[in-house]
């Protein structure tokens, strides 16, 4: 039986909706389909609804890399594919594109291959060609809020004390592509690659660390702002003064 006929012979909806390691992806069928003897033209064409693992609700499930999968959808959606520039993972997604059975891909994604923009040159390819424009652009804003003591004395030593937490704002594909593993979802999960959050922290408290990442990934602070207020430990002024602040920085690409 040719392809085409084998596809339409699918009784996938139209609209599929998938778990890909936690995340949620939403696609046409024929988006899935677009690569003939790939794995997921396989999945959902030489099989039934019944065959396939589901989530809870219903969702085709795929234990793999959750954030990575959306470039393998961008490559099936819109016949190219969109790195950032100082985008990391490239031998990560080239695990997922050989797990998908995407050689043309795969073959792109290899060390030896440092543009992504040469065109496929055989016409008879099953693949669909690869470029890369640049990375995408965008916000991210670092919040963070700390306390520290200051004495009668004011030549004194302030004595600073660290929150466990560092706040993560902005779109949720640029913040996972930035802080990977080391984001905490957990106050906001289930969140689509294109939506916004900020409800997201890092698993770590050093302003330090989380600029690196930052800088790595080709972003530079574009702005800052700070409150803040002081009391007294108790209602003698004689005791240390208590400050507490709230800092914001906002870093662009």
């Amino acid at each position: 039986m040719p392809l085409a006929e084998m596809a339409q012979s699918s009784t996938f909806p139209e609209v599929v909706e998938l778990n890909v390691g936690g995340q949620v992806y939403v696609t046409r069928f024929e988006t899935l389909t677009a690569v003939p003897r790939s794995l997921l033209w396989t999945k959902f064409t030489q099989h039934t609804p019944a065959d396939l693992p589901k989530d809870s609700k219903g969702r085709f499930f795929f234990d793999r890399d959750g954030f990575l999968f959306r470039y393998i959808l961008d490559y099936l959606r819109d016949s190219e594919l969109f790195l950032p520039e100082f985008f990391k993972e490239r031998k990560r997604l080239q695990r997922e594109a050989d797990f998908f059975q995407l050689p043309e891909l795969s073959r792109r994604l290899a060390p030896e291959e440092v543009e992504l923009t040469s065109p496929v040159t055989s016409s008879s390819s099953s693949d669909r060609p690869l470029r890369s424009p640049g990375g995408n652009s965008g916000y991210i804003t670092i919040g963070y809020r700390g306390t520290y003591t200051i004495g009668r004395d004011i030549q004194a030593d302030a004595k600073f004390r660290r929150v466990a937490r560092i706040t993560v704002c902005g779109k949720i594909s640029l913040t996972k592509e930035v802080f990977g593993e080391t984001l905490n979802e957990s106050r906001d999960p289930d969140r689509p690659p294109d939506k916004y959050t900020a409800r997201y922290y890092l698993k770590y408290n050093f302003l330090e660390q989380a600029f690196d990442r930052l800088a790595e990934t080709g972003f530079h602070m574009v702005a800052c702002n700070s409150t803040g207020t002081c009391s007294y430990g108790s209602n003698d002024p004689s005791e240390d003064k208590l400050w507490t602040s709230y800092t914001e920085y906002v870093f662009c690409r």
